[in-house]
């Protein structure tokens, strides 16, 4: 700091030296984060089917959509061809939120390796990395402020 530069404000009790915090453009709720909305991972099948029957569907038709998300991986109303096409947006917009939303993919190394900025529910921005060696498969996901690991490749390990 030179002579001429004003003394910095003092530090609060919480602050700490280290990276400068990430500034999200969509603030998050107010109270911190929110809880996820209602997903149909996170129900039993009776839950599911009393989901679906409030929604004036048959009970049947929890099964059908677990079998898309669970079997077919998909949560794409166009591809569940075996439910009406009525009832396909209703039932997913109420048991397949989306939960996070790519931001950002970069590719390196002909593909086999892809990282990726994901925004949460909430706004929070997690990050993960795929790795594909010939003989395994790595990933790697940032799930908070700063990793230990420290991978040269990863701008949240650098700061540690």
């Amino acid at each position: 700091m030179s002579a001429s530069s004003p003394a910095p404000e003092p530090a609060g009790p919480e602050e700490t030296a280290g990276p400068v915090p990430l500034v999200l453009a969509t603030p998050r709720p107010a109270g911190g984060r929110g809880r996820p909305p209602r997903h149909l991972a996170d129900l039993p099948l009776a839950e599911r089917r009393a989901v679906v029957a409030g929604l004036g569907q048959p009970p049947f038709r929890a099964s059908q959509l677990s079998r898309h998300f669970f079997g077919r991986y998909t949560d794409r109303p166009e591809e569940m061809s075996d439910l009406p096409l009525a009832a396909r947006d209703p039932l997913t917009q109420a048991l397949l939120p989306r939960l996070l939303t790519p931001e950002r993919e970069l590719a390196c190394d002909g593909g086999t390796t892809r990282k990726t900025l994901w925004r949460t529910f909430d706004g929070a921005l997690v990050e993960s990395v795929l790795m594909r060696y010939p003989d395994r498969v790595t990933m790697c996901v940032s799930s908070q402020a700063g990793c230990g690991m420290a991978c040269p490749f990863c701008a949240t390990g650098q700061p540690g």
